[in-house]
């Protein structure tokens, strides 16, 4: 199963080429994931209340086509896999049936204080639903 987040690119996004800016895909990738999370529940507000937050540790971008400006997106977000203090999301941009990027990346589990932490007992049912 996978979120699914539309946006269409702002002009400000773009590079002097006319096409999406590659900074800006990982704008749009972390959107999706937060967007993803809250719709499970899990909003950074709600995380920090329950004394965690999930951080980056590793990604892998891969770009295959431009995108550009107004062009209606889909960034797909799915959480591949919960360990014991990290989990692996897999993401996708799409334009209908073109793919434009990917990411795949690690995010650890940490306190509030960054310090590694296991996830709440609930994190991985309600992840699985994204």
């Amino acid at each position: 199963m996978s979120h699914q987040f539309a946006l269409r690119p702002r002009f400000y996004e773009l590079d002097p080429y006319n096409h999406v800016n590659h900074t800006s895909y990982l704008q749009y990738f972390e959107a999706a994931r937060v967007e993803a999370l809250a719709e499970v529940g899990l909003g950074l507000d709600v995380m920090q209340r329950r004394g965690f937050q999930i951080v980056l540790i590793e990604l892998t971008a891969r770009f295959f086509e431009p995108a550009a400006l107004h062009e209606d997106l889909i960034v797909s977000t799915t959480v591949a896999e919960i360990g014991r203090a990290s989990s692996i999301w897999s993401q996708e941009i799409r334009r209908g049936d073109d793919r434009i990027a990917t990411l795949d990346l690690r995010a650890a589990f940490t306190n509030l204080d960054g310090r590694p932490t296991r996830p709440p007992p609930d994190f991985a049912e309600l992840l699985g639903s994204i």
